[in-house]
């Protein structure tokens, strides 16, 4: 059963190193050939999976990804009290030959990662920024500490 490739492995073109050490086992076979066996070209309808960082402060659940290439409105962010999701779409604008490319490890395609949230949030308080390709997702925890007084109206 082959494994799905991780964002970071389909961007940069790493190999985990018992998948790299199965591949010396195979016979040679042409370059073409172990191409179209190495899933590192993805299929068109194939999403790849976003390599994040998750961290907490006292207040917020921060989440982080690298989006480089992809425009804002062309990413999408969904917040549950306990899941988040980032879907969006890197577009390749280049047309070049596949004959030309003596390598091609960069992704451009769909790209989706859902996560459960170590803590529950606040779905109405999210912030999301990006800058160089970083995109930082700010979400406010729940506060079960919290109270509040409600004043009774007598009518």
């Amino acid at each position: 059963m082959e494994k799905k490739r991780s964002f970071w492995e389909r961007m940069t073109g790493s190999v985990n190193v018992e998948e790299e050490q199965e591949e010396t086992k195979i016979s040679s076979k042409s370059s073409r050939e172990k191409k179209q066996d190495n899933n590192w070209i993805e299929e068109e309808n194939e999403e790849a999976e976003l390599a994040i960082d998750v961290y907490q402060t006292p207040t917020d659940i921060i989440v982080q990804t690298m989006v480089a290439g992809v425009k804002p409105e062309d990413l999408e962010l969904s917040v549950a009290r306990d899941m988040l999701t980032i879907k969006g779409h890197r577009e390749e604008s280049r047309t070049i030959d596949e004959d030309n490319y003596f390598s091609k490890e960069l992704y451009w395609g769909r790209f989706s990662r859902t996560i459960s949230l170590p803590a529950e949030v606040e779905p109405e308080e999210v912030e999301a920024t990006e800058k160089h390709g970083l995109l930082t997702i700010k979400v406010k925890k729940v506060d079960k500490d919290k109270k509040n007084s409600v004043k009774i109206k007598s009518i």
